[in-house]
């Protein structure tokens, strides 16, 4: 985590997500990754690794962001930009763009 926010910071209410493949597992314990499954209307699942400081009200005031480095969140197919640095895909998004934060 430390080497992805040497590499990018993000500005404002964006946030950097690493995207993880959603696995589906059988009642028999087999694991089925998402590629193998019609994922067309499922949201994508990742790991906040950067945030920004805050959504700016109209009134000048930063509003911290509700989310946080190490969550791991959903959010829409199409949500975020997607950029690789290295050899990484990473999506950087505005934090609306998260559907929510997924618990433990």
């Amino acid at each position: 985590m430390s080497q992805m926010s040497n590499k990018i910071r993000p500005l404002a209410d964006r946030v950097v997500v690493q995207p993880q493949e959603a696995e589906t597992t059988t009642a028999g314990g087999i694991v089925i990754p998402d590629t193998a499954t019609d994922s067309r209307e499922k949201p994508g699942r990742g790991k906040i690794v950067a945030v920004g400081t805050g959504r700016m009200g109209n009134d000048g005031k930063v509003f911290p962001l509700q989310v946080k480095v190490g969550d791991k969140v959903l959010f829409g197919k199409y949500a975020g930009t997607n950029v690789k640095l290295d050899t990484q895909d990473y999506l950087v998004m505005r934090e609306e763009d998260i559907m929510g934060v997924l618990e433990d």
